[in-house]
């Protein structure tokens, strides 16, 4: 059976050597005044979660995954233990960690949400995701919701008493939401009765909590088609008396669970909603600007998907090529053994280094970008919350699909490491594999992110947030140059920064000409700056660990260990930018546009 244990001395490398998250948030009120900023309290957090994630929910995993979830008349039953496990951590306080004190969360940093978050999706995917989407919902309604539901519906989402879900995704319309027909009737009191079916609900039923938040998207009658006719409803599992207590149950209805690939053990609805009665959130036809919120929360939360299942499988792989025997090399590891243990052969030894590699940068990834969610929501000057927002914008897309695709690459490596063991159940790898698969798909799949990169983020506005991420690289680059033992990061880093401009015009130029030319460059792309951000973050883990080294303090080898792992990375992983600069450069032409009957697709294409 696989273990997991969280990675917490890399954690706190990444809040105190690299980023200094206490120095940052000291110079934000709102934690100041909550005194929830500490070095030591973050300590204390890190330490229980971890220990919650061992011990309650990560023995759960394999089980959960065997049974699965099932339904009977709409009534949705979790594998066993899941609902104890979430009662506990409710109970702990989990749930509020880091929601808003006035509506009863605790008001911890949203960098060390992340911290306990990652470790929750490392020890068992499909159960981190129901407290998951309740953190999604509370974010949309904290948002946009009118300060009576705020006051209703929040402290309950806070305290795990209600779940939420999001409901997007309809039988004929994933991405493009425009094509929606759920529709929303105004009942004239207030309130609007929704009818329409809902798919692929995460956590859509189940049998956690007293009431289910549905947060819906429905267009109005008579309101605008497409994206802009839609509106944001909160449809509740149980209408909600007016003193707050639960009434009759609303016609909205669990018609079947689907039947997945991996996360199992998490309830994926299909819900039925039939007159179900709900309050608009925020303004009519403005619902998407809403959603965005919960979504782009779940992206990062999809992207630490690819994290935490690539982190489970890394230790796994790695315990079991320390332990398993096949063979001699030389030099000899263990001469009293009749053969060696398989890490000392270097394609294994490149297997594990893989994987680990991408998993630190992701790590870093999520802990810079999370940190920046905090300086946007709460830095007293104005011009910092908005460099923040711009950052955590243009790197949300890259988060999720660079690190969802690293995570998923790194389990098939890992399970290569356990050869045929691999591939059998009861290792747990090919758990790993399937888990770890969907993050490429769902909240957006990874080729939405790249178009969402490069055409809303990077195109869309005359290239002016990747110029903020250039300069800050450049900085980083100017800063340091005296520094003989990063010269070659350096050196490589500001070369590339330099090439995503060249890039970027390129595809620019193009794509003036033909919209497709960015289409086709899109996943590419993406790659690229995600490779750039990478090699950013593995260069500021290395000057980090240098300057410990240089105080003694690395009497263990982890931070020397920290700075072979970026050399790893500049040798063997960031070269893959070479490939991608020229398939970037081939753009549109190869990609057989004007010939689709060679794909037995007889219709023409038409220019309107």
């Amino acid at each position: 059976m696989p273990t997991y244990k969280a990675p917490l001395r890399d954690m706190r490398f990444l809040l105190k050597d690299v980023l200094k998250a206490e120095d940052v948030l000291s110079g934000l009120p709102y934690y100041a005044q909550n005194e929830t900023h500490s070095a030591d309290l973050a300590d204390q957090i890190l330490d229980e979660a971890a220990r919650f994630a061992s011990n309650v929910i990560q023995p759960l995993n394999m089980s959960g995954d065997a049974e699965g979830c099932t339904v009977q008349d709409g009534v949705v039953t979790t594998p066993k233990g899941f609902k104890e496990a979430f009662r506990q951590f409710a109970a702990a306080g989990w749930t509020g960690l880091d929601g808003d004190p006035e509506y009863g969360g605790q008001g911890v940093p949203h960098v060390i949400g992340n911290a306990v978050s990652e470790m929750m999706i490392g020890a068992n995917t499909a159960w981190s995701m129901y407290p998951g989407l309740s953190h999604g919902a509370y974010t949309a309604l904290r948002a946009y919701a009118s300060d009576e539901t705020k006051n209703i519906y929040l402290p309950k989402l806070l305290s795990g008493e209600w779940t939420g879900t999001m409901c997007l995704t309809e039988p004929h319309c994933g991405t493009d939401l425009g094509l929606l027909r759920t529709k929303a009737v105004d009942n004239g009191d207030g309130t609007f009765s929704l009818s329409g079916t809902k798919i692929f609900i995460s956590a859509g039923e189940h049998d956690f909590a007293d009431n289910i938040v549905h947060l819906v998207l429905a267009r109005i009658e008579g309101a605008p088609a497409g994206t802009k006719g839609i509106s944001l409803f909160l449809v509740p599992k149980f209408l909600v008396n007016e003193d707050g207590s639960l009434g009759e149950r609303n016609p909205v209805v669990c018609a079947s669970l689907e039947h997945k690939m991996g996360i199992r053990a998490n309830a994926t609805a299909v819900l039925n909603f039939d007159g179900a009665r709900g309050i608009l959130v925020g303004q009519p036809n403005k619902g998407m600007q809403a959603m965005f919120i919960m979504m782009n929360g779940a992206r990062l939360g999809t992207g630490m998907q690819g994290l935490g299942i690539g982190e489970a499988a890394y230790q796994n792989a790695l315990a079991y090529a320390k332990d398993r025997i096949q063979m001699r090399h030389e030099p000899r590891i263990d001469v009293s053994q009749p053969a060696d243990p398989i890490i000392g052969y270097p394609d294994v030894r490149r297997m594990l280094m893989t994987v680990k590699t991408y998993n630190e940068g992701a790590r870093a990834l999520t802990f810079w970008l999370s940190l920046n969610i905090d300086i946007e929501h709460h830095h007293p000057d104005a011009g910092k919350r908005e460099e923040a927002a711009d950052l955590v914008a243009l790197l949300t897309p890259v988060a999720k699909a660079f690190m969802t695709d690293n995570g998923f690459t790194g389990t098939v490596l890992a399970q290569q490491v356990f050869g045929g063991h691999g591939y059998i159940r009861e290792w747990g790898m090919e758990q790993f594999v399937r888990d770890a698969r969907i993050g490429q798909i769902y909240e957006g799949t990874n080729g939405i992110q790249a178009l969402d990169l490069l055409g809303r983020k990077v195109l869309g506005d005359g290239g002016k947030k990747l110029q903020k991420l250039a300069g800050m690289l450049g900085q980083f680059v100017e800063e340091n140059e005296g520094n003989e033992e990063l010269a070659p990061m350096l050196d490589v880093l500001g070369k590339a920064a330099q090439q995503a401009g060249t890039l970027t015009m390129v595809i620019g130029q193009k794509a003036t000409q033909n919209p497709d030319e960015a289409n086709a460059a899109a996943v590419d792309y993406l790659r690229y700056i995600g490779h750039v951000t990478y090699a950013y973050l593995f260069a500021l883990m290395s000057k980090a660990a240098l300057e410990q080294i240089a105080l003694g303090n690395d009497k263990d080898g982890f931070y020397r260990a920290k700075v072979q792992t970026a050399q790893f990375y500049y040798a063997k992983l960031f070269p893959e930018t070479k490939a991608l600069a020229a398939t970037i450069k081939a753009g549109n032409d190869t990609l057989a546009v004007d010939d689709l009957a060679m794909f037995g697709f007889e219709k023409a294409l038409v220019t309107v």
